[in-house]
C-alpha cells in the first residue's frame, strides 16, 4: 500500500505554484529595476524644477 496523501496540501501548493508563475510574469511585464525608478524620479523632480523656475514672480 502506498503512503497516504493530503489533498489539502496537494492543492494549496498548486495553487501556491500558479500564484508565483503569475507573478513571475507580472515581475517581467510591469516591473523595472531599481535604478530605472531612480532615474524616472529624477528627471520628474527635472522636469517639476524647470517648470517653477519659470513661473512669473508679481
Amino acid at each position: 500500500m502506498g503512503k497516504p496523501v493530503n489533498l489539502n496540501r496537494y492543492r494549496k501548493d498548486k495553487a501556491r505554484a500558479e500564484k508565483k508563475a503569475r507573478a513571475d510574469q507580472n515581475a517581467i511585464k510591469f516591473g523595472r529595476s531599481k535604478a530605472e525608478k531612480v532615474e524616472v524620479k529624477f528627471d520628474q523632480d527635472k522636469q517639476r524644477r524647470d517648470v517653477d523656475n519659470h513661473e512669473l514672480d508679481e
